[in-house]
């Protein structure tokens, strides 16, 4: 099993429109979600780091977001593990502009998940999933992709219960 997460380091706020990165900690609120899952499942862990690192200031952020979005832009990364080698491979990200991050679209380009399975989390600021689970779906027909779970990002350091019974729930 693989946990691969994106978040940008500079997160430190939330923005209700535009998604949620908000810290918890000394680590972003998607990060945080990512440790729960690795304390209860076994399995490599590793960061989806943009190649172009974002901005420092969170509207900055927000704002680079939207434009990618607005472009249908394919930001590259860099990942150190190949997730083709996993046959269950959790995804975290932040929910942005109601949508998957760009880089999550690149990421899902980059990968053939065929026959693999796929457990998506999020964090967001009201969003939910915002239609990512969907999204998920369409991009990676060929894959099985669970139920997934959204935790306000403000919340979650509150949210290891919640992360806990869900694992549970798909018998992790």
């Amino acid at each position: 099993m693989l946990i691969v997460y994106f978040s940008p380091a500079n997160a430190d706020r939330v923005d209700a429109v535009s998604g949620a990165t908000p810290r918890t900690g000394d680590v972003s609120s998607v990060e945080y979600i990512a440790q729960i899952i690795g304390g209860q499942v076994d399995a490599d862990t590793a960061k989806i780091v943009p190649a172009d690192p974002y901005p420092i200031v969170y509207d900055d952020t927000a704002n680079r977001a939207k434009s990618e979005q607005d472009q249908d832009a394919r930001p590259a990364f860099e990942l150190d593990v190949n997730p083709e080698d996993y046959d269950v491979i959790f995804v975290g990200y932040p929910v942005w502009w109601y949508h998957l991050p760009m880089i999550m679209q690149s990421f899902f380009d980059s990968y053939d998940f065929g026959g693999k399975t796929i457990i998506p989390f999020n964090t967001h600021a009201g969003s939910r999933d915002g239609g990512t689970y969907r999204e998920i779906a369409a991009l990676e027909p060929d894959a099985s992709v669970l139920d997934g779970i959204a935790v306000a990002g403000e919340r979650a350091s509150d949210a290891e219960k919640d992360v806990l019974t869900w694992l549970a729930g798909l018998r992790y």
